[in-house]
């Protein structure tokens, strides 16, 4: 049985999804599909739309075949962490290969930028501390060093959410000396970043998302952009816990949060460094809302998306001491769904695999696993009081999804 592996967030899943995933499938001539999905928090530090429960369920119910957590030490960072942690997943789990979804669609001119950036690692990180030291963003340092070296070879833009992770998959499986073989496909239609639907049937996470919050009901303008499956399971999420999740939901305990510590203690925080402690302090005093508050703190040198990571070890305490001890590969392989085939797939290698299957939390006592717990934990606390016990016993006594 010959696997292919996806690195997704689902949030939520939908048509171009479905595209990736068959288009994946095809490419890779593969008979189990792996994703390796974030759990209840995103890599741009955003809580999901819906918990990672519904969101493995719409991934099975649309051809996935297993689904396994991506743990928060890995899904709540920058590009690099990101795709580490996933790429030694899908490596434990043994993929044979590994498809992405990419601005570019030439997987050649992926290897070629990650070989020729390692032959000029030394001027390239040269480039990027100088960058920095101008006072823009890492991204925009990393995206400007690039153009400064770039030559006429086939190499790949670093100016594209997609393919940023595409090469950080691509340099994690070099470095890590995996055999998976790397394939990608060509985004279809819609930028990753648009925020209004751009054809009639695909359309991107974030424009179905903002669909979604600004209908606030059952009958929301996204079906033809979405599976069935997705539909009628954002319903019955929405009918079970009254409301979808977003950063506002959390706003108050963020608050609590910033003006309940002091800023010697705010410091110990993952990612809080260069005194923006203090900034946060002063926002937490003046804003009303969490919209509001991250326009108060944003800066040049400091994304969106980069503080919102911060926002999000804050409120879930996570603490320096907490990440830097992670290693850049999983400690654990964290089973939340699967289909007949998947069952069938892990039953006849799981002999095989270099990490722990975890199937049961009760089952694994190791440390590492306690931010994933402690996240989900502070995740139902986005939903209202009647709602939030269902969603925060769930962690443990939910067992994985199963779908014939």
């Amino acid at each position: 049985m010959k696997a292919v592996g996806l690195i997704v967030e689902y949030n939520p899943f939908h048509n171009g999804h479905a595209y990736h995933l068959q288009s994946a499938k095809e490419t890779a001539q593969a008979d189990v599909v792996v994703a390796v999905m974030s759990g209840n928090f995103l890599q741009r530090g955003e809580p999901a739309l819906v918990s990672k429960w519904v969101r493995t369920k719409m991934a099975l119910l649309n051809g996935v075949d297993i689904v396994l957590e991506l743990p928060y030490q890995f899904a709540t960072q920058k590009a690099e962490t990101f795709a580490n942690g996933a790429v030694s997943i899908l490596d434990a789990i043994g993929c044979h290969s590994l498809c992405f979804g990419s601005e570019s669609g030439d997987i050649k001119s992926f290897v070629q930028t990650v070989d020729y950036l390692d032959s000029h690692k030394e001027i390239f990180d040269e480039n990027i501390k100088k960058n920095i030291k101008t006072g823009v963003s890492f991204p925009k340092a990393l995206s400007l060093s690039f153009q400064s070296l770039s030559s006429t070879e086939n190499l790949v833009s670093l100016e594209k959410p997609n393919n940023i992770l595409g090469f950080h998959y691509i340099k994690a499986l070099k470095h890590q000396k995996s055999p998976i073989i790397p394939l990608t496909v060509k985004r279809k239609n819609a930028d990753y970043h648009d925020e209004h639907f751009a054809t009639e049937t695909i359309a991107s996470a974030t424009s179905i998302r903002k669909a979604l919050f600004a209908s606030k009901e059952n009958n929301s303008p996204i079906e033809q952009y979405v599976p069935d499956a997705t539909s009628r399971l954002l319903k019955e999420y929405l009918n079970d816990y009254g409301n979808f999740h977003e950063w506002e939901h959390y706003w108050n305990y963020l608050r609590l949060r910033l003006l309940h510590c002091k800023p010697e203690d705010l410091r110990d925080i993952y990612e809080v460094e260069e005194g923006i402690e203090h900034r946060l302090i002063a926002g937490a005093l003046e804003a009303a809302n969490f919209k509001e508050f991250m326009q108060k703190i944003k800066t040049k040198r400091y994304t969106w998306t980069r503080l919102q990571r911060i926002c999000l070890h804050i409120l879930t305490n996570t603490k320096k001491e907490d990440m830097i001890r992670t290693t850049d590969k999983a400690t654990y392989l964290r089973l939340l769904g699967m289909t007949a085939m998947g069952k069938e797939y892990l039953n006849k290698f799981k002999t095989q695999f270099t990490l722990p299957l975890i199937s049961k939390l009760s089952a694994y006592k190791e440390n590492d696993i306690y931010l994933d717990i402690k996240a989900s934990r502070v995740y139902s606390f986005g939903l209202g009081n009647q709602t939030q016990n269902k969603l925060l016993n769930q962690e443990f006594k939910q067992p994985p999804i199963y779908v014939e």
